[in-house]
């Protein structure tokens, strides 16, 4: 996938995020590396570190599991995250759900927004792999 496309992909996926909460008005940035498969089946770990605009910082592991019509096995080197919503660097913990679909070879791009309660979640990243489906996915964030 194209830089400028998955630029743009990315952009989208950040425009679907809500507004933050009123009193939800920290800033934070996940930056991670992520590994998986799926075969019906959706699993893949890796870990993180989340940092905030009050000076936070928090070493994380990921976990995503899910289900759906989905093949393929893929790497994701440097991906970021940007969360909303949040009042505390420990509220970005926990599961986030989301539901989406997917494709790519070789060299491909994601972009998908998650949600928990009033915190949202826009991940990009670029990787090495291929996939193809459709699926619903809890993407859990804990502490490393």
């Amino acid at each position: 996938m194209n830089k400028p496309f998955a630029l743009l992909l990315a952009l989208s996926a950040a425009a679907l995020v809500p507004a933050a909460h009123a009193a939800g008005n920290l800033d934070c940035e996940l930056r991670y590396n992520l590994s998986g498969w799926s075969l019906i089946y959706k699993t893949a770990s890796g870990n993180g570190t989340v940092t905030c605009s009050n000076g936070a910082s928090l070493p994380v592991h990921i976990q995503m599991k899910g289900g759906g019509l989905t093949v393929g096995k893929s790497k994701i080197t440097n991906g970021r995250g940007n969360f909303t919503g949040a009042i505390s660097i420990d509220q970005l913990l926990g599961t986030y759900a989301s539901v989406g679909a997917h494709a790519g070879a070789m060299k491909s791009s994601n972009a998908q927004v998650m949600t928990k309660g009033d915190i949202s979640l826009a991940l990009s990243g670029t990787g090495k792999g291929w996939d193809l489906g459709v699926d619903g996915t809890a993407f859990t964030l804990s502490r490393r």
